[in-house]
């Protein structure tokens, strides 16, 4: 592990001098993203340092401009914002390491950019006006939520740069981009929030087809890759690091054997088996057979290596080659390729990978030495391990493929092996579709309603199965676990259940005195209406609050209770929604402190504290009440749960008794005056 060098700046020193010595100690004496890095390169290789599950191709970091970030060819910072940025990245990376180095790229880039409309690339001139115009080009470039955050690595470079003494004049700046609201549930924008984090109906009808027509390797590894998405609440790297004798069967006693995969979970949960529910076990085993089957040749491949790691792997047929010091085109076909080729894709692989040849009348040879070197060198980094965290190797992995197995294009490699990444998902569910690359829909003949290609992004499935359960009653804990989760608070990112799917399910509890509790649990027994119709009348809408869920019907009237929701008849708490339960716990403890001071208060004898005291009392009996219905363990998870309305006055009754305390006649003493006596009267 590389030593921590912490730079100190000199009070003594100017901003310029701080930064010339902030910059030396990054170029010279900090080792983090290798010992060997060159730091006047403006492209840094640094898939040593970081490594992502899931992604298998080189991670750079380039210090090009904002402008030029997405195109070719780029144009690098100027300087010296240029040595400024290569040396933060650095520093940061060592004090505050992250996989999620493109915000702080992203950042600095904005950041030069800023700088330059001011006049100069000089980081010691960054002003508050500097830093609100870089954070208005974050917010015209990137999408909301990703603005937000971008600009919150925008702000750490200003802590930076402010803490530091790297400043002509010290700048204090915070994020002024709001971050993007997620809570509201109706409404346009939440519909189309919704529909961004979910897959559509058309790509849930088009999946377990693709998975039946597919006979193509490519088509056949992504759709069985997603019916297995489709099982459980899964990352695609979780998935893509899947070990090759990953299905676990439990015996059970009343029923089938329970069937499940043993995960390891992306983001610090403990290894762990995800069963999969019955209704999809087969589809799993079957597309657990695919994969194996697709991917069997490549794990050959890289077993023999492991045992063999300074040979290339040679065929049964090829096998007797190895004694020959040249080959021939022909014959290195026969080595590399595991898929007819054309006469000249022998000589065009030699070329790209600088194998020698050597002419002997109109044909040519290499040395076997020299293409056994070549190939060697073709291996994937970190060989013969996939990831390090897991210690996974190649041999014992789901998903390796021999090199170009799913190109369309490009000759499978026979030799060579590659995992199969992110990209090889994601281009064939329709990330590429309008530049050209066909995905699995494309290649079934399937599309959109009005003829658009189908697209669906990997992490949907995760936000839809969530979904699911929340509708399904599933506890927050029960979730967690299922998705791989540290944190049960994580959850309600995950959670798009519909404003009317909220609404049927309070429905259904109307009149149910086992699933509902408060008035309208009491439905009439004798009504003349069926229940679903009594329950649309009774609960019209609903929508979310701090403590469950609102069914005030605004067309009818205004709210006349805002934000005393806990004192509202129409409030209805739903049981075993944590988050909610909590911020009631909340409230609970709350009540009781504020009783607690204006009892005080009474008793030191301060005016209106009685008054306080009643009040209190009555807010404190109240959610006493909630919190014995929540814990009472004969009400079942998902009960829905609404108290009577408080007895609290309007504001007619309280206009009513002022003008009563208004007329109320004003009794006066008068003092009592001695009659005169005789004398004086006289």
């Amino acid at each position: 592990m590389a030593d921590i060098v912490t730079f100190v700046p000199q009070a003594e020193l100017d901003a310029d001098a701080n930064m010339a010595g902030f910059i030396d100690l990054c170029r010279t004496k900090l080792s983090v993203f290798g010992q060997s890095l060159v730091f006047e390169e403006d492209s840094w290789d640094v898939s040593d340092t970081l490594q992502r599950k899931g992604k298998h191709s080189a991670e750079r970091l380039v210090f090009s401009n904002l402008e030029t970030s997405n195109q070719r060819p780029r144009v690098m910072m100027s300087e010296p914002f240029r040595s400024f940025a290569k040396s933060y990245m650095r520093y940061q990376h060592a004090m505050k390491p992250t996989l999620n180095v493109a915000g702080r790229m992203t950042a600095l880039r904005a950041l030069e950019a800023a700088l330059l409309e001011a006049g100069a690339s000089d980081p010691v001139h960054t002003n508050s006006h500097v830093l609100n115009r870089a954070a208005q080009l974050l917010n015209e470039r990137l999408g909301g939520a990703t603005a937000y955050r971008t600009a919150g690595q925008l702000e750490m470079v200003a802590d930076f740069l402010c803490d530091n003494g790297l400043l002509a004049v010290p700048t204090r700046w915070r994020n002024p981009l709001k971050r993007p609201s997620d809570s509201v549930r109706v409404g346009k924008e939440a519909d189309e929030r919704r529909a961004e984090k979910m897959p559509s109906h058309t790509v849930l009808d088009a999946l377990p087809k693709v998975f039946g027509l597919a006979t193509e390797p490519a088509d056949v590894l992504v759709s069985s890759a997603t019916a297995i998405l489709c099982s459980a609440p899964d990352r695609i790297n979780e998935v893509l690091l899947l070990p090759v004798d990953c299905e676990v069967r439990k015996k059970q006693s009343d029923s089938d054997d329970a069937y499940g995969l043993r995960w390891w979970p992306a983001k610090g949960a403990e290894p762990m088996v995800k069963w999969i529910i019955p209704s999809m076990t087969s589809v799993v085993e079957e597309a657990i057979k695919k994969i194996r089957t697709v991917t069997d040749e490549a794990r050959q491949v890289a077993k023999w290596y492991e045992k063999n790691p300074k040979k290339l792997y040679l065929t049964t047929e090829t096998e007797h080659l190895r004694k020959q010091e040249w080959l021939s085109m022909s014959e290195v076909t026969e080595v590399i390729f595991a898929d007819p080729v054309d006469r000249n894709a022998a000589g065009a692989w030699c070329k790209t990978n600088k194998v020698p040849k050597e002419k002997r009348g109109n044909k040519a040879y290499v040395r076997f030495a020299d293409v056994e070197s070549a190939v060697l060198k073709d291996l994937p980094r970190g060989f013969p391990t996939v990831h390090g965290a897991t210690g996974l190797k190649y041999s014992d992995a789901m998903f390796v493929i021999q090199r170009n197995a799913l190109a369309v294009s490009k000759p499978r490699i026979r030799c060579v092996i590659e995992p199969i990444g992110h990209p090889h998902i994601h281009n064939r569910l329709g990330a590429r579709s309008e530049t050209g690359v066909q995905s699995i829909f494309d290649r079934c003949g399937l599309y959109e309603p009005d003829g658009s290609p189908i697209r669906v992004h990997t992490h949907q499935f995760r936000h839809y199965l969530n979904t699911l359960a929340q509708a399904g009653g599933m506890s927050q804990l029960d979730i967690a676990k299922w998705s791989g989760r540290k944190d049960v608070r994580q959850n309600r990112f995950y959670d798009h259940e519909t404003p009317d799917a909220i609404v049927a399910r309070i429905r259904t509890a109307v009149g149910d005195d086992t699933r509902m509790f408060g008035p309208l649990a009491a439905g009439p027994r004798a009504a003349l209406i069926t229940r679903d119709e009594f329950a649309r009348l009774k609960v019209p809408t609903a929508h979310t609050t701090d403590f469950g869920y609102c069914i005030h019907d605004y067309v009818m009237s205004p709210c006349q209770m805002h934000r005393d929701c806990l004192n509202c008849g129409e409030q209805v708490c739903v049981k075993g929604l944590e988050e909610k339960e909590k911020r009631i716990r909340q409230a609970h403890a709350e009540a009781t402190r504020l009783l607690a001071m204006a009892e005080r208060a009474e008793t030191e004898g301060e005016f209106g504290a009685s008054e306080w005291v009643e009040h209190h009392r009555v807010q404190l009996a109240r959610v006493t009440a909630l919190l014995e219905i929540l814990d009472d363990p004969a009400v079942p998870r998902g009960a829905i749960i609404q108290l009577m309305p408080a007895d609290i006055p309007s504001r007619l009754d309280h206009a009513a008794e002022a003008r009563v305390l208004l007329l109320a006649p004003v009794k006066v003493e008068s003092s009592r005056v001695p009659p005169m006596s005789e004398e004086a009267t006289a």
